[in-house]
């Protein structure tokens, strides 16, 4: 990646963070780790940790932000859906209403990733847990990792505006979410934010000649993945998947299973994930042409598939941060990346504003912490920054070899792998003064509960030889783990599924390979 002179040191003593998924808590594991901020608040919009692994069943009617196509990334800011919270029930109080918000999550998720590789350096999973856990295991993990930051989170708060201020500094403006009117709107003045919200919110679903008409004659039979939760809603229909990154692989193999011989797997190039050859599948190419008639779809072959009962877009979302919209220079246009960003975190003109985790083909959990630890320590001065001037080059150069649209933020492996252990240097290079000493706050704020008395500062994660392996290995483990069938259940370790890396590693060394 280069090298960082140092150049720009920040000042910060207050931290907003925008949500409380896995990366806002990275985040705000290690602001507090470095014992230098008076003030660190995560504004979450549900009621509970966990960000986009809640499970949130299907409206019943039509959700407000499917549109056909969906080509804008400028959404409006996100509504909530009410349902009961069973906390009453257990407590044996009165049942209260809770906004949920609607996640991609669909029943029968599983990780794609192996947990070991996936996790958070300090926390084991449950010995019990598979090695490809159920969306809801995944949840659990983060409720336990997020015990430690719980007091600085303020739940059913939704972020309206975020505004630099001729001192540089923040204003945030926020509302309470309430069930049956507008709840107060509050605004706090911050020295620095980050925007840890995701990016898997607005569904991308491209202009195609035809899909419009198409979606108006055949209503509901045109979707996005966001909105796909079980394979039988799609049974006996003849079915299109259109993408085969990870969604589009493991939705399309559940949706097989039950739709109408074969399903229609459509998609512009090969996938990174393993998809087998199947008698109950047929690979085509991008879709050139809806054709109203007959529900008719045209491929880019010439080919013609009629009767189509459905099709399903597994083609991502775009970037997109309403609370944003006013921020100059936008880091939204197209929408496709995030602009005028540094190392893909720092927002150039005011580096103070940062955005974990906005890469794709990553593994986001120690992805979270090795930038959450760069982010820290820009942030408590202990790291610089380059100029201005530096960090656009750094953009210049990325955009010429990826281009400036979806590919920008994609971090193939081993790209990824290298990119953590970049990080991990970055970090560690941070001089060990702070910037102000935490004997001049009071409060928990600068509590660490995990940090050694007179340490500062978390240690990221590193990757070493059995992480890299593992890395490019996980497809082809997940295909032998999905081949177990139900008694993939059991499976808990590589062993399971007949991967090692001490095997590798000794026949390694025994052929004389370094």
């Amino acid at each position: 990646m280069g090298s960082l002179p140092a150049e720009r040191r920040l000042s910060v003593d207050s931290v907003c963070i925008i949500g409380a998924g896995p990366s806002g808590l990275a985040a705000a594991k290690y602001l507090l780790a470095e014992r230098a901020f008076s003030r660190i608040t995560l504004f979450e919009q549900r009621s509970t940790v966990g960000g986009i692994w809640n499970y949130v069943p299907l409206p019943a009617t039509t959700p407000r932000d499917l549109a056909v196509p969906q080509t804008n990334p400028h959404a409006a800011k996100d509504e909530p859906i009410w349902e009961h919270s069973n906390a009453g029930k257990i407590l044996g109080q009165q049942e209260k209403d809770e906004a949920a918000f609607m996640t991609p999550l669909y029943d029968r998720l599983e990780t794609n990733i192996p947990r070991g590789l996936m996790g958070f350096s300090d926390l084991e999973w449950p010995e019990d847990c598979q090695l490809f856990p159920k969306h809801e295991a995944v949840l659990e993990y983060i409720e336990r990792y997020a015990e430690d930051v719980q007091h600085l989170i303020r739940f059913a708060t939704q972020v309206l505006d975020v505004q630099v201020g001729l001192d540089q500094r923040w204003t945030v403006k926020t509302q309470d979410i309430t069930r049956y009117s507008r709840g107060k709107v509050d605004e706090q003045v911050f020295d620095a934010v980050v925007v840890a919200s995701g990016h898997f919110n607005v569904p991308y679903i491209p202009q195609v000649p035809g899909i419009e008409g198409w979606s108006q004659a055949h209503p509901n039979t045109i979707s996005h993945s966001k909105f796909y939760r079980k394979p039988e809603d799609y049974a006996g229909k003849k079915v299109i998947v259109v993408g085969n990154s990870a969604s589009g692989i493991d939705i399309g193999a559940q949706i097989q299973e039950v739709c109408k011989p074969p399903l229609l797997m459509s998609s512009k190039s090969e996938s990174f994930l393993v998809n087998d050859a199947s008698a109950s599948k047929c690979d085509k190419p991008p879709i050139a042409e809806y054709i109203v008639k007959d529900r008719s779809v045209r491929f880019e072959d010439g080919s013609v598939e009629s009767g189509v009962d459905a099709v399903l877009y597994c083609t991502g979302y775009f970037y997109s941060f309403p609370f944003l919209d006013n921020l100059k220079p936008p880091v939204i246009n197209s929408g496709e990346r995030v602009e005028s960003l540094y190392q893909h975190i720092f927002y150039r003109a005011q580096p103070s504003l940062a955005f974990p985790v906005l890469n794709q083909k990553v593994i986001p959990f120690p992805m979270a912490e090795a930038q959450a630890a760069v982010i820290a320590r820009v942030f408590s001065g202990r790291l610089s920054l380059p100029s201005e001037e530096e960090m656009k080059g750094w953009e210049d150069g990325v955009k010429q070899e990826m281009g400036i649209g979806r590919e920008f933020h994609v971090l193939k492996f081993p790209k990824d792998a290298d990119y953590i252990n970049m990080l991990h240097d970055w970090s560690s290079s941070a001089h060990n003064e702070q910037g102000r000493s935490a004997l001049e706050h009071n409060g928990t704020v600068n509590a660490d509960r995990k940090a050694e008395p007179g340490k500062v500062g978390r240690a990221p994660p590193y990757w070493g030889e059995k992480e890299y392996w593992t890395r490019e290995r996980f497809p082809a483990i997940k295909k032998a783990f999905q081949e177990f069938g139900e008694e993939r259940h059991s499976k808990r370790t590589l062993g399971d599924v007949g991967f090692s890396f001490e095997q590798w590693k000794s026949e390694k060394q025994e052929a004389g390979e370094s």
